[in-house]
């Protein structure tokens, strides 16, 4: 224990076979203001070390970056519309060349050896861990600006582990010790990527009976944007849905799917009965103003955050879960846009407490039904939720030139989504189920290649647990069938190791039917040269290319 004037700390450290395990805890005599938390860690870098970056939220582009790298900033462009999305405004991130942070986990790829630093505690704040690789110095922060204090407060539960990547994150999930998962793998259709807010009952309901007239059959059937009016009105309904939702999610489960449901609990938009009437439910930042959570052509323009900690939110919310879960009859809602309940926390409280207390809030709301979240801090979402998207969007091409050149890592892109996918798999079936979201076939509506829609295949199906399509399958050709009809049916995959090979390359080292294989992934615009017995082969871009390893 440490003595001031007006605090006391007490720091306990614990040893682990691969590390050690730091609570940090603070213990006011008055009531403070903590402005700053930090500790500081010598860290030699090298110049062929990989250092792994967890972005803010599920969308954030989360990938390998070298000591001589950074993180691209937002650009003014882009900047007034989405800079809530993600940690852009956050004043003491460091950026610039060989600044690189990352939140709740980071590790330093060395050889084979594996330099681990997580946060076992993100209830009573976010962890960010940021790496000077220029100073040598790696800093450990907690996520605040002005925190009231007037008891004592569980600051930091970090562990620091080295050793082997896979007996590194074994170790750290043994101390975050997480529920075990009751929710299975899943298999299914979802209508965003596809008809986006186009939809309507009878569209469903041409999808539903394409799916259910296949042999091969999916585990859920899940409706996204578009059948409410306008985003907070949940329970209203478009004229393209005559009947209701509970006649569509009758229909589904009448051929042995789940139904599933799309909602963004924490904003509303300006077309909205919320935004109209109840102005007291949306939150509100330090200076009285609406806090925006960002900006959609296809909402009318800005969208807004409501105040978790309103009563009356929480009682709307209450009646909304229940009656689509025991009026309309879902069993699975993906909720989105979660990042907006923390946006402007209260004085006493940080950002991760809001987080976590809004994610338990939800948990409890939807008792046995699963959650799907999206949109959402990663760490918040640690056993809170059944499955996560651990990605940003899938897009209908390979990249958003612009929206790269603009510095938005939560961009719609399948190269960002599959950087994110490939790099945050360790969490699959531990922190959740990973979503590493759909994968596209189909050849209307769609600027992906075969090629690269074969390569996004084969990254979703080895590191997710959730395999999803928007395909219309009517349409599909033997050939369409056939690839389909083999990634449903495969057995059991065990992924033994991802490794980043630089310049966008990736293998993935797994077992498949006891037999042992390597996955290259080429999602660089040169082409891959890889040697196999011998023999050089080249992957031409965007392809991919398994061998028996």
């Amino acid at each position: 224990m440490t003595f001031y004037d007006t605090l006391y700390t007490d720091v306990n450290s614990e040893d682990l076979p691969l590390g050690q395990r730091v609570r940090l805890t603070i213990h006011p005599k008055e009531d403070i203001v903590l402005k700053n938390l930090q500790i500081d860690l010598a860290q030699n870098y090298g110049a062929s070390d990989q250092i792994f970056c967890n972005g803010y939220q599920s969308w954030t582009e989360s990938k390998m970056y070298l000591p001589s790298e950074q993180i691209p900033d937002l650009k003014w462009p882009a900047r007034n519309k989405w800079k809530q999305q993600g940690d852009y405004e956050r004043s003491r991130i460091k950026r610039g060349t060989g600044q690189l942070h990352s939140w709740t986990y980071t590790f330093i790829k060395r050889a084979k050896q594996v330099f681990f630093c997580g946060s076992l505690n993100e209830h009573t704040g976010f962890t960010i861990f940021q790496h000077d690789c220029q100073s040598g110095k790696l800093s450990i922060q907690l996520d605040l600006e002005t925190l009231k204090l007037s008891h004592s407060y569980p600051a930091f539960d970090l562990v620091i582990l080295e050793g082997k990547e896979e007996a590194v994150f074994k170790a750290y999930f043994e101390q975050l010790d997480l529920p075990e998962l009751k929710a299975p793998p899943l298999t299914g259709w979802t209508s965003w990527y596809h008809y986006y807010q186009d939809i309507n009952e009878d569209l469903l309901d041409k999808n539903l009976q394409a799916l259910a007239a296949q042999e091969t059959k999916v585990d859920l059937f899940q409706i996204d944007d578009g059948y409410q009016p306008a985003v907070g009105d949940w329970l209203k309904t478009t004229a393209g849905f005559p009947n209701g939702m509970s006649s569509i999610a009758r229909k589904i489960n009448s051929h042995g799917m789940k139904a599933g449901l799309w909602l963004a609990p924490f904003i509303c938009d300006s077309r909205s009965d919320i935004f109209k009437n109840k102005p007291g439910w949306i939150l509100k930042d330090a200076a009285g103003q609406m806090v925006k959570a960002g900006y959609s052509k296809g909402w009318g323009g800005w969208y807004y955050a409501l105040d978790f900690y309103e009563k009356e939110v929480q009682d709307y919310l209450t009646g909304v879960f229940f009656h689509i879960f025991n009026k309309w009859g879902y069993q699975l809602v993906k909720l989105d846009f979660l990042y907006a309940a923390c946006l402007a926390p209260p004085s006493n409280k940080t950002s991760g407490q809001v987080m976590c207390e809004a994610m338990n809030f939800l948990r409890r709301l939807a008792g046995d039904k699963w959650i799907l979240a999206c949109g959402v801090p990663l760490g918040a979402a640690f056993g809170r939720v059944d499955y996560c998207r651990i990605g940003g969007d899938v897009r209908m091409s390979w990249e958003d030139k612009w929206l790269r050149w603009s510095g938005l890592r939560e961009r719609t892109s399948t190269l960002a989504s599959l950087h994110s996918t490939l790099n945050r798999w360790q969490l699959n079936g531990h922190a959740f189920h990973n979503d590493p979201d759909v994968f596209v076939l189909r050849e209307t509506k769609n600027k992906l290649t075969h090629t690269e829609q074969i390569t996004l295949l084969l990254a979703n199906r080895l590191l997710g647990n959730i395999l999803m399509t928007s395909d219309f399958v009517g349409d599909y050709s033997p050939e369409q069938w056939c690839e389909f009809t083999e990634i449903f049916q495969s057995p059991y995959i065990r992924v033994n190791q991802v490794v980043f090979l630089g310049s966008e390359q990736y293998s993935i080292q797994f077992v498949h039917q006891k037999v042992k294989w390597i996955a290259y992934l080429n999602l660089s615009n040169k082409p891959m040269i890889v040697t196999h017995q011998s023999h050089q082969i080249t992957i031409v871009k965007h392809n991919n290319l398994i061998l028996k390893n």
